[in-house]
């Protein structure tokens, strides 16, 4: 396997983790409940640490986009089906719009 295709398994590895680290958070309530408070610092070291093996490879900007993309998505995802959160049609489509540039950056040269 190439370096860049393992960056970008580390990648989307770390933006996974941080939808688990987002999550853990918000059922932490406010760092008051222990078991969920320790998923989360895991979830912050994990995503931490496989963003920044990511960017030994790849493109800062390109991988933070990506990054931040994965987390968006992932994060309103679950808090629809986790929390009840609304989805609406203007919603849909944003999330559209932001895994449409996720996609892009991906296959797009740097």
């Amino acid at each position: 396997m190439s370096p860049t295709s393992l960056a970008w398994i580390y990648l989307v590895l770390s933006g996974v983790a941080d939808v688990a680290w987002a999550v853990s958070t918000k059922f932490s309530n406010g760092y008051t409940r222990l078991s969920w408070t320790l998923a989360s610092i895991v979830a912050l070291v994990a995503f931490l640490s496989l963003l920044t093996q990511a960017l030994k490879t790849l493109p800062l900007g390109t991988a933070y986009a990506v990054w931040t993309g994965i987390g968006a998505l992932g994060s309103v995802a679950c808090g629809v089906l986790l929390f009840g959160e609304a989805i609406t049609v203007a919603r849909a489509v944003a999330m559209l719009v932001i895994a449409g540039g996720v996609i892009a950056l991906k296959i797009v040269p740097a």
